[in-house]
């Protein structure tokens, strides 16, 4: 029993011996590795070079070219659209109620007169319901079918520029897309003909190509913002202009039917 306990308390001597010259002894050399830490031997990485807008273009190949065309296209129609679609250019309240005191005078002439002096989109569908008028009749559904014409006309028109910008807002997205698949192609296969190598031109070129889907998105999206605000706006002018048409329409049939029953109450 005592050669038992002197085993094993020698056995601990030992064992605590070994791990004190473990503590003692640095881990490096343990394992015959270089005593220099990690951090003074990794190489810093070198820092991303910043891309100017000259070199973004310059990088993302002919497709740019075009994506230049949509953006100065969309900016263009833009700013023409919101000159353009407005109530007050297109309505013109004041003619209107020049108008509209002049048709209940029957003053057919003066109220052209007015809608060639301030031509706008609800002048022009009024004039084109009083050149129906002739100078021994004046037949209302003619008047009203004039102007339901005209109307018809006008606002296929004004959608004409809003319709350009929906697609600049579709073109530009796919410009950008053809010209991430070009470059793409150029990347594969200059991987197929050089190797992998050097993965880092790859990645390269990849990252060169998608600078056209971004620049496809950066235009497209505004453009398709701006076309469903201008197109909100035009509805909203429509519904107002055919309200104002119908009480103009109305108007006008109240003072024929106050003309007639005079010319009665005359006879």
């Amino acid at each position: 029993m005592k050669s038992r306990t002197y085993n094993i308390g020698q056995n601990l001597r030992s064992l605590t011996l070994v791990v004190m010259l473990l503590a003692a002894s640095p881990v490096t050399n343990v394992w015959g590795q270089d005593p220099t830490p990690a951090a003074e031997t990794a190489t810093p990485a070198p820092a991303a070079k910043e891309l100017t807008l000259l070199e973004m273009v310059r990088l993302g190949g002919w497709t740019m070219w075009f994506l230049g065309i949509c953006s100065i296209a969309g900016v263009s129609l833009i700013v023409y659209n919101g000159i353009r679609v407005r109530a007050i250019r297109m309505l013109n309240p004041a003619v209107v109620s020049q108008i509209a005191a002049d048709l209940g005078n029957l003053d057919i002439e003066s109220a052209k007169s007015h809608c060639l002096a301030s031509p706008c989109m609800i002048t022009n569908i009024i004039y084109a319901g009083l050149e129906r008028v002739t100078e021994n009749e004046l037949r209302l559904p003619s008047i009203e079918k004039g102007m339901e014409e005209a109307s018809v006309e006008e606002i296929g028109h004004a959608l004409v520029p809003i319709n350009y910008i929906s697609a600049a807002a579709v073109t530009a997205p796919m410009f950008g897309l053809l010209g991430t698949v070009s470059g793409m192609i150029s990347a594969f296969r200059g991987m197929a003909v050089g190797g992998m190598g050097r993965p880092e031109l790859l990645a390269d070129n990849i990252s060169e190509a998608l600078i056209t889907t971004a620049t496809g998105l950066i235009v497209g999206i505004p453009c398709m913002v701006a076309y469903l605000f201008f197109k909100n706006r035009l509805t909203s002018i429509i519904a107002s202009l055919n309200r104002q048409l119908g009480n103009l329409q109305e108007i006008l049939t109240v003072a024929v039917k106050r003309y007639q029953a005079d010319q009665r109450s005359r006879e």
